[in-house]
Order: C-alpha cells, then sequence, then structure tokens
C-alpha cells in the first residue's frame, strides 16, 4: 500500500521535479528560479537525466552544441534576469564535464547563479573502468568531477538517491544568495540518476526564495521610491541630482566595477540626504506656520480656560 506522503521516483526524476518547483520572489514579483535545461547527452546523463527531462516537458530542454558555451549563455541569462532566474547545464562524464568548468569558474568569480549536472562514474564501482573515465590509482572515488570543486561555491557528489533531499535545498540557498552564489555543482552517479526512492512528497511542493537586494540595489529602490512618494515636495534641482546619481549607480553596476560603485552610492546617499533635510525643514516652518495661526490645540481648550494642575496625594496609611 503506497503512503501519500511520498513519492517513488528516480533520482533524476526527482531532481527535475523539484527544480522546476523552485520561485524566486523580489519586490513581491515571483517568478521560476530556473528556465530550463541546456544539455548534451552521452555517457554518464542520457539514460537517468535525459528521461527525467523527457518525462517532466514542462522543464523545457535547450539542445547545445558546445559545453562550455551553454554555461557562459546561462550566466549571461543570469546576470541579464539580475541573478533572479537561471538555466541548468548537464553534460556526459569526462571531457564533456571538463568543458563547463571555465563557465563554471566564470560564474563563481562574478558571484552568477548556474547550477550544472555533469554525469559521474558508477558509484557501486564493480563496473569501473567506463568509458570516459578517469583512472587514477590512488583513489577509486576520483573523477574529473572533482576538478569543480575550488571553481563551485558549492559542489557535491550524489552517491545515494536519498542524498538530495539535503543537498537540492543547499544548492538553492546558495544560488538565490546574492552574497554566496555562483556555480553549484551536483556530480551525478550514472547509476545512482536511474535507482528508486521513496522521496517526501513535501520535497517537491513550491518553494519561493526570497532574493534580498545589495546595497545598490537597495539605494536605487529607497531612492526611487523617495522621488515616488515625495512627489512635488522635493525641488527640481534636488530631483536632478538624485535621478543623475542613480543612473550613475547603475552604470556602475552594469559595468560591475567596484570602485565606481562605492563612488556613485557615496553621491546618491549625498543627494538623497540632502533632499531629505530639505523636505524635513519645510516641514517644521509649515508647522510652525500653523502653530502661529492659532489653531486650536488638540485637548486644549480654544477660549483659553485656565489650566488645572493635577494634585499628588500620598495615601497616609502605607
Amino acid at each position: 500500500m503506497s503512503n501519500p506522503s511520498t513519492v517513488r521516483l528516480t533520482m533524476a526524476q526527482a531532481v527535475m521535479r523539484f527544480l522546476q518547483n523552485q520561485y524566486s520572489e523580489r519586490d513581491g514579483e515571483e517568478q521560476r528560479f530556473f528556465a530550463g535545461c541546456f544539455g548534451i547527452f552521452g555517457h554518464g546523463n542520457v539514460a537517468g537525466i535525459g528521461q527525467a527531462l523527457h518525462q517532466y516537458p514542462d522543464f523545457r530542454y535547450y539542445q547545445t552544441r558546445n559545453e562550455q558555451s551553454m554555461v557562459h549563455t546561462a550566466a549571461a541569462f543570469a546576470k541579464h534576469t539580475n541573478r533572479l532566474r537561471t538555466l541548468v547545464c548537464t553534460s556526459s562524464v569526462g571531457p564533456g564535464a571538463t568543458h563547463m568548468i571555465t563557465g563554471a569558474a566564470a560564474a563563481t568569480v562574478n558571484r552568477v547563479p548556474v547550477l550544472l549536472l555533469p554525469g559521474d562514474i558508477f558509484a557501486r564501482r564493480n563496473v569501473a573502468p567506463v568509458l570516459q573515465q578517469l583512472e587514477s590509482e590512488h583513489s577509486q572515488d576520483v573523477s574529473v568531477n572533482d576538478c569543480f570543486r575550488p571553481v563551485s561555491r558549492y559542489w557535491d557528489r550524489i552517491n545515494r538517491a536519498d542524498q538530495i533531499i539535503t543537498a537540492l535545498p543547499e544548492a538553492m540557498r546558495v544560488l538565490t544568495s546574492p552574497a554566496d552564489t555562483g556555480a553549484v555543482t551536483l556530480a551525478m552517479p550514472e547509476d545512482v540518476q536511474t535507482e528508486a526512492y521513496n522521496y517526501p512528497a513535501a520535497l517537491f511542493e513550491k518553494r519561493i526564495w526570497r532574493v534580498p537586494r545589495n546595497r545598490a540595489d537597495q539605494a536605487v529602490h529607497a531612492a526611487s521610491t523617495f522621488l515616488k512618494e515625495s512627489g512635488d515636495k522635493v525641488s527640481a534641482a534636488d530631483r536632478m541630482a538624485i535621478e543623475s546619481a542613480v543612473n550613475d549607480v547603475k552604470q556602475a553596476l552594469e559595468a560591475n566595477d567596484a570602485a565606481a560603485i562605492n563612488r556613485t552610492l557615496d553621491a546618491l546617499m549625498q543627494a538623497q540626504g540632502k533632499a531629505a533635510q530639505e523636505l524635513y525643514k519645510q516641514a517644521g516652518s509649515d508647522a510652525a506656520a500653523g502653530a502661529a495661526g492659532g489653531g486650536a490645540q488638540p485637548g486644549g481648550d480654544t477660549a483659553g480656560g485656565d489650566v488645572i494642575d493635577a494634585e499628588v496625594i500620598e495615601d497616609e496609611k502605607k
């Protein structure tokens, strides 16, 4: 008798089902975090991940011709969408996987989220060595996918089907963190991809990951909101100064120039601070003018009646 709280799937099927239910959110707008999957199939990923992609057509597959190019394209897409979306990249074991290393390094250095699912050697080892397997006399647990370790913000090898229950949420934590994001590599042994397991149904529920703004993005958003809410209260000169500073920060962000970001960010904060001080002074002047006009005071007597002070009486019985 089946348990309604679990779902029996192969490991590869569970990965695809999990990924298609991950969403990012910023400023109240939700969208799927993964726009699909790039892939070149061969020895190491065609039987597991290939079958899973075929069975989940909503998770769109894009055929590519070069592994390094597909990682660069995924990173460019992630940057274009302000790191709120990205694509998955899968490859065969061996040279197909190593072609993705340069793209992974670039994504990690530039803090751009990309999920890599390279095929890996057989976890059970009894069929080793297999086609395209790196043979090492020092260890039977080494493959070319270990080259991804220094260029990945998170790296894991899934040697058992149930390990994705903890590995996938951890991968999403890194991918959606502006501070920690970069290339995430989950090496997928080809035999484990096809192993079935009773996964908890909660693993496949919709998950929304809130992607916070970085300091510069927050400042731009705050300045835009300040101008919108203040309206005509902000002088034309102050409004022009803030809008110019906002454009300078955006250009610095596009150029990925840390020094320029800090410099333009300081200028924006100064321009917005000056405008806020002017609004504060204006509000104080308006309040003083209202008081000088003889308006009624809250809780007071407009006829200027006597003021009665409260009298404190000590209880002598204490």
